[in-house]
Formats: structure tokens, sequence, C-alpha cells
């Protein structure tokens, strides 16, 4: 086609750049559209966003997701309900705890043994989940700041993250991906020594958030590109689903644990914190409290865990419990010998029962349920649909990432450039959650 020297030209090829060229030359003005990603800025993960820019003004900005897709969801429907933690896990790799803690909760109401779960079984998950929030809080801050260029803000935090990886790793065998919550209770108990362990870390744990805070909260340089940076209303929150702390920072003290508790967190003495400046730096500021809240938090748990040394953790049901202490081995891994002893040379129905448990798994009863708990990123929910068998006929998570990396756009869009990395570090998405 010809054209004249005053008309507009766009030159694209393939995807959905085409139809952004078609959008921008409807705009009767010379705007540039960039990609920013596919890559990892502050994502966890990759993520691309199309910006449309005046100058360096982000007139519009569209996230594009898809690039790290998993297929766990299917995939676990052709798993057992036990292996399904194993796969869940790995969704938001940053908070595996509480992945696997959430698909827990869902099949124990589906089995109906939601109170059969043995409390300290629930104190376990309580204290897991916990320093998994500070952990996940701590790589949040991290990030951010090394993207702001603050390095020392990164390796502060990965220092102290490695702290409550030590003690995750001392009770489940791996650091990250642990398929340590599982149906029925926790795979195996917290040993006094572990105990000892964490309380050891506990004081150069507070010690390393002080740094941070005083690194980052008073330092004028990132409180100048953090301050009115990324603004979201309540309002905006709300029509967009966004839970967790973006929700938190316009002063709603919305919080799961709080509104609709689960194991035993009714029980438990903390706070919810709030601020109303609803920006990116509101956001900090939470994260940092709610850190010192879960520490509030293990604390109590570590002093219950104490008291209950020796109490079961997996339910009583052998039609649905495995060997809930499996750190025994020499290697510190495998069944519990006396378990082994039994149905090796003993029960030939024990053998067989602990066969069948393995290889094809429990049944669940027909019926669909939806559990939701309270992530360091918002409200992770689980949606599970049993057709009576020993898989899943269906589950789908409500991953917090994933709904709250809708306000991306709203987040960007009227300010610079720059303060696109501000905005989407403020969410602290983790794609794994977002591409499932």
């Amino acid at each position: 086609m010809e054209t004249v020297e005053s008309d507009p030209v766009f030159d694209a090829a393939g995807g959905d750049w085409d139809d952004i060229a078609q959008d921008v030359s409807t705009l009767g003005a010379e705007r540039i559209v960039v990609n920013m990603g596919p890559q990892h800025p502050s994502t966890h993960g990759v993520l691309r966003l199309v910006l449309e820019l005046d100058g360096e003004t982000v007139r519009e900005a569209r996230a594009g997701i898809g690039f790290l897709h998993t297929g766990i969801e299917k995939n676990m429907e052709f798993r057992t309900w036990v292996q399904g933690t194993t796969f869940c896990t790995r969704m938001d790799y940053l908070t595996p705890i509480f992945n696997e803690a959430a698909y827990s909760l869902a099949v124990e109401k589906l089995l109906g043994i939601t109170d059969q779960v043995p409390q300290r079984a629930s104190d376990i998950r309580v204290l897991t989940m916990e320093l998994n929030r500070i952990s996940s809080h701590l790589i949040a801050l991290a990030t951010g700041g090394m993207e702001l260029g603050a390095t020392t803000i990164m390796t502060t935090g990965f220092r102290e993250r490695e702290r409550i990886l030590r003690f995750l790793e001392a009770i489940s065998g791996l650091r990250m991906n642990h398929a340590y919550v599982r149906p029925g209770g926790v795979a195996q108990d917290v040993l006094p020594e572990h105990l000892d362990q964490l309380e050891a870390e506990l004081p150069e744990l507070r010690r390393g958030i002080r740094q941070l805070e005083t690194l980052l909260l008073e330092n004028p340089v990132f409180k100048g590109r953090t301050v009115d940076v990324g603004y979201l209303s309540l309002s905006g929150c709300m029509a967009l689903g966004v839970t967790g702390p973006i929700l938190r920072s316009t002063g709603l003290p919305h919080d799961l644990r709080k509104l609709n508790p689960y194991c035993g967190y009714e029980t438990y003495e903390f706070d919810v914190p709030t601020r109303r400046d609803a920006d990116a730096y509101a956001r900090v500021v939470i994260r940092f409290e709610e850190i010192w809240q879960s520490l509030r938090i293990a604390d109590q748990a570590i002093e219950r865990l104490r008291a209950s040394q020796g109490e079961p953790v997996m339910v009583a049901d052998k039609k649905i419990a495995w060997p809930a202490q499996l750190s025994v081995g020499a290697d510190g891994q495998g069944n519990s010998l006396d378990h082994i002893r039994e149905i090796m040379g003993e029960s030939m129905e024990a053998l067989i029962h602990h066969f069948k448990l393995v290889t094809e798994g429990f049944r669940v009863p027909p019926g669909q349920v939806y559990s939701a708990i309270e992530s360091p990123k918002g409200e992770l929910g689980v949606h599970l649909v049993s057709d009576g068998g020993t898989r899943p006929y269906r589950a789908h998570f409500r991953d917090p990432s994933f709904h709250n990396l809708q306000a991306a756009s709203a987040l960007a869009e009227g300010g610079l450039i720059a303060d696109v990395i501000v905005a989407v570090a403020s969410i602290d998405p983790v794609m794994g959650g977002v591409d499932r």
C-alpha cells in the first residue's frame, strides 16, 4: 500500500504486535511501544510487560504471562492425593509450605478428618508457615532492593533467609519444595535438637532484620524511589481481587488467619499490620512488620512444641496415615525401622497395606471443596474435586500472585518507566504461582 510522508508507519511481525500497532495508530500521536522482558525484574520468574511510552511516562502497561507454564494442576490429576503435595509445593517456590498446607487442608476437609489432625501437627504447620512467611518477605525486600541498585539489601536478605532454610532442611531434608505438610499431618516430627538449632538462630535473624530496616526505611534515596509510587486505592484492590500486603497497605486489616482461622491460629497472639498510604513504601513497611509478627507467632509455636514432645504428628487412621517418622535412617531419611521390621518380617497384611497405600493411595469421598489460607502474598485458595477415586478429579489453585499481577497496569500507568520496576517489586509476584 502506498503511504504519504505524513502517515505513521509501524513495523511489526507476529504475535500481538499487529494489534498493538493498530491500537497505537489510532491515537494520532507518536508513542513508543517497548517490551520490558520477558526477564526477571523483581518477579522471580519470566514476566513480559508491554509498555506504551510517551517520552519516559508510561501511558499503558500490559502484563504478558505464560512463559513459565508447568502444567502442575493438570499433572495432579494423574497422581495420588499424597503425591499431589510434591507437585503443588513447586508452584510459588518461595512459599512451598503454604502451597502444601492449603492443599492438605482441602484434602482433609474432603476426607472429613479436619478435627482429627493432631494438635502437634497443626503447631508444626504454624511454625513452618510463619518461618516461610519471613523467608518469602526477605526475598521480596532483597530482590526489590537489588532492582533499585542496593546490592547490600540483597546480600543481607539472602543471608538471613539462609537461617530459616537451614531449619527447614533439618526437619524435611530439603531447602525448598519440601513435600513436608501432607494430608493428615506432617511427614515427620520436629525433634528437640531441631528447636535448639532454630532458637540459636533467631537472635541473629532478629539482628539481621533490624539491619535491613536501618538500611531501607529511613534511607532518603529508597524513600524517594518508593513513596507515592505504585499507588492503588482500596476500591482498586477490591475491584481487582488484590489481597495480601497490597490490600493491607490501604488500611483494611484483611487477614484470613484472623477472619477465617485454620491450624489453630485463633489461639495465637499476633496483630495484623496495616498502613494507609497505599504505595510501594507502605508495602515495604508492612512486610517488615509482618516479619516481626511472624517471629512472635514462632516463639509461641516453639513453646507449644516443647510441651507436646512425643505426641503424634499424623492422623491415627492407618488407611490414610503414612508412617510419620521418617528421619531415622543413617542418612536421616527413610521409613521407621520398627515399621519396616513389622511389614517385612511379622505381618503380610501390613506389607500389603503399605504397598497399596504407597502405590495406589487412599480414596477420597466424592465431592468438592474450597479451602483458603493467608500466604505471604495474599489469599491462597484451593478448589479440589473428587470423584471418589485415589486421585483428584480436578485441582485448581487461586494463587495470589496471579490476581495481584492484574494491578500491574494500575500501578504503572501515569508514572515513569523507572517506577515500573518499583511497582512490580511491590506486588512481589512469583511466576511459578501465576503459570501453574
